[in-house]
């Protein structure tokens, strides 16, 4: 698989846990023992001398390595006190063997009680982990409450209680926490949607299974890594021409827009297209060419004024500022006419959804780069729908439609139809306009440089995410989409 981590669902993850004990011979409870010190080690790595922990245990394997947790920090002098959440006659197999290691050894264990918390030390929470099938209901509404409400730090066991491991979506509620430590497999979910916002830094223990354990139960999301990708760019010949590195026609521009395609323009250039048209309306020439005096741009007023473009190009990045008119309309259907692979974003991809071209043909050799919006109105759901389950969603549009699909957000997916790639890069600060049509910029030069697409894509979104991060060092506030791409092009090299 392209990425460098793999990624797991819940069910996996506990399928991993199965194929450790029964196939590998590690007893649950010496797993249970193995994620309760890494955890612990973790956690005073970060907080060394906590003047207290507060560990909030529920009924199931997640509460076991809860106590186990405050077992090791009470034999370390560290003031420790679980906080039992739920019926402990619930309690059985591995955590209940766990609960009676903790009280043998004399760890206090009082029922929970919202009073409790204290304004002090570290709230660990060990409440629910990935088992969750629904919402948070009962007294986890509570708890979950008390310990966002407590002020206090807080370090989630395996993943914050009341977060989708699948989706990273909130289940009703859940734990704000500043860390999380995760065991085994990582979890999807942390990474996309709510996760980063729920799950604080993330940090992994395999748990020292062997290897055989992950061969058993293969991945199908991996999170990616932008330096591998890097690599994948060959460096340049010495001999090397424009020739060589593609030419790239950005379609779009249209009254009142003229600024995306110019963005996407730029981006293109800047990221190592040899050479960059912009097809637009005729009275934005003039600002593309102030803009980027570089790039190509050419006033199109017929399907003549555009053919020659067309038959230059190498690759088409369609949509940036395209708008949805009949001008539009043409552009569109004769840039999927035309067999050259094509990058389509914003608007173009509108128009696909709304099914106003009588025919796609067989297009196959296209990225499409929705937001949730987008790929809402390309699935006919709602939004609220995508964002529920990104996965499905991108797994969906690609399905659909083919070719390499990148569904845009926190933590944006991209698929090509058989494995789902996570990147993670990025920050808030890259809510403002624009940043898609610089994101399609850089897709279309890596195109033209002869990477596949499916490489391509990756590598593009994840320099994008990373050039954001690189630019917010300056502040997130005021963020532009132009600010990224002298970043990309350093990182470029």
């Amino acid at each position: 698989m392209l990425g460098t981590e793999n990624l797991y669902t819940a069910a996996q993850t506990r399928a991993l846990d199965r194929c450790a004990i029964s196939e590998h011979n590690i007893p649950g409870i010496t797993l249970m023992a193995r994620a309760a010190d890494a955890a612990l080690r973790y956690l005073l790595e970060v907080w060394p001398e906590p003047e207290r922990l507060q560990v909030i245990c529920g009924t199931g394997n997640n509460g076991g390595d809860g106590f186990l947790i405050a077992d090791m920090a009470h034999k370390r002098g560290i003031n420790v006190t679980i906080l039992q959440l739920g019926d402990p006659r619930k309690i059985a197999g591995d955590a209940a063997l766990a609960m009676r290691q903790a009280q043998s050894n004399g760890v206090e264990i009082v029922p929970f009680e919202r009073g409790l918390l204290g304004p002090k030390g570290v709230i660990v929470d060990a409440m629910l982990g990935t088992g969750l099938g629904g919402e948070v209901r009962g007294v986890f509404v509570d708890a979950v409450a008390a310990v966002n409400d407590s002020g206090v730090p807080v370090m989630a066991v395996d993943i914050p209680s009341g977060l989708c491991a699948d989706t990273g979506s909130v289940l009703g509620s859940a734990v704000a926490a500043d860390l999380t430590v995760t065991f085994i497999g990582l979890k999807r979910g942390l990474f996309t949607l709510q996760g980063p916002d729920y799950s604080g830094a993330v940090q992994f223990s395999d748990l020292a299974v062997v290897p055989e354990v992950y061969a058993a139960v293969p991945a199908d999301c991996a999170r990616l890594t932008l330096e591998p990708l890097l690599q994948r760019l060959p460096p340049r010949s010495v001999s090397a021409h424009k020739g060589f590195f593609g030419n790239v026609l950005i379609v779009g521009g249209d009254y009142g827009c003229a600024g995306a395609a110019a963005m996407a323009a730029e981006s293109a250039l800047r990221c190592g297209a040899g050479l960059v048209q912009v097809a637009t309306r005729p009275e934005h020439v003039s600002a593309v060419v102030a803009r980027t005096p570089e790039v190509m741009p050419k006033g199109v007023a017929s399907e003549s004024d555009f053919a020659a473009m067309v038959a230059a190009a190498d690759v088409l990045v369609v949509g940036p500022g395209l708008g949805q008119s009949a001008w539009s309309l043409e552009l569109l259907r004769l840039s999927l006419a035309s067999g050259k692979p094509l990058v389509l974003d914003a608007d173009a991809l509108n128009l696909v959804a709304a099914g106003r071209l009588e025919t796609m043909g067989s297009v196959s050799n296209w990225v499409l780069t929705p937001h949730p919006g987008e790929a809402a109105r390309l699935l006919d759901c709602s939004t609220e729908q995508v964002q529920a389950d990104r996965f499905a969603a991108v797994e969906a549009l690609q399905q659909r439609y083919g070719g390499v699909v990148v569904l845009k957000g926190n933590g944006s997916l991209i698929t090509g139809g058989r494995h789902i790639l996570l990147s993670d890069y990025g920050n808030p600060g890259m809510a403002s306009g624009g940043m898609g049509d610089v994101l399609s910029g850089v897709i279309g030069a890596l195109l033209a440089q002869h990477m596949p697409p499916l490489e391509a894509t990756a590598l593009g979104v994840c320099l994008h995410g990373a050039a954001a991060d690189i630019a917010a060092a300056e502040g997130q506030r005021g963020l532009a989409a132009t600010d990224l791409i002298p970043k990309m092009r350093s990182m470029l090299g």
